[in-house]
């Protein structure tokens, strides 16, 4: 596996001119973040050894290089899911090339559903912890070169980073709440009882994404940031079906304010 990150990292540093300092993930219907980059390249993830596909609807797959906030970035408009038939370490592939490409921070977005009764669609959410229900990504031989057998998960997601954000959405006026985000392997969508079982093991919003990625950058020591979009409830009550394409369009909605919040991040970083 060290030999096939270490040959993406390479195959990319021939070609990107700059280095960045932060990635980004942006997840469901989450992709328009990019127009607020000076991009400077693109690059499909087809080009590049080693790479996964995206094959979900809402997830280009390319790996945007530019400027954010004053900042080199690194950009993921499209991310891996375990669902789509990848294994875990396949999923996460695209956080250890960005590490040796030499971000220093990590930020991720998704879309989730809300099972906090105070929640609503639309709302933005600040990640503070996560419960991993997909299978954890650092399972199997350990790669010494990247970082320890039994890696510390005691802050997953940086103080100081969900601090300023705090700070940023206080300033420009713009409602969020800080929760626990639980990851589940899906495709599918929760089940009512299942809604029910991840608020009582103390969930906010559900999805199927961010912790496994979270997990491989805290195990190589980079400091992570994340916010969800409510796309949808999974409140007794408050229960109904949706689609997909509900959910792109409800996450390009709640968009704007979520750019905001990164790219001012980004700039106080």
């Amino acid at each position: 596996m060290l030999k096939k990150i270490k040959e993406s990292a390479r195959f990319l540093k021939e070609k990107i001119k700059n280095k960045p300092e932060i990635g980004i993930i942006l997840g469901t219907g989450l992709g328009g973040l990019t127009t607020e980059i000076e991009i400077a390249q693109t690059i499909s993830y087809e080009k590049i050894p080693n790479f996964p596909l995206s094959t979900v609807e809402g997830h280009s797959g390319r790996l945007i290089f530019g400027k954010l906030g004053g900042k080199e970035v690194i950009a993921m408009q499209g991310r891996f899911h375990f669902y789509e038939g990848y294994s875990i370490d396949k999923v996460t592939f695209p956080v250890r090339v960005m590490k040796l490409l030499g971000i220093k921070q990590l930020i991720v977005s998704n879309a989730s559903g809300g099972v906090n009764p105070e929640y609503q669609v639309g709302d933005l959410m600040i990640i503070d912890d996560h419960i991993n229900l997909i299978p954890n990504p650092l399972i199997g031989h350990n790669i010494d070169e990247l970082g320890p057998r039994f890696p510390d998960m005691s802050e997953p997601y940086c103080k100081s980073l969900i601090t300023k954000a705090e700070d940023i959405a206080r300033t420009n006026k713009i409602s969020i709440k800080k929760g626990v985000y639980v990851a589940l392997t899906g495709p599918t969508l929760e089940t009512p009882a299942e809604y029910r079982h991840m608020r009582i093991i103390g969930g906010d919003t559900v999805g199927m994404s961010t912790a496994p990625e979270v997990i491989v950058a805290r195990h190589m020591g980079i400091p992570c940031f994340a916010m969800s979009v409510i796309t949808d409830l999974g409140v007794p009550g408050k229960i109904k079906q949706v689609s997909h394409e509900e959910i792109q369009k409800i996450a390009e909605l709640a968009e704007p304010q979520l750019s905001v919040i990164i790219k001012k991040l980004i700039s106080s970083i």
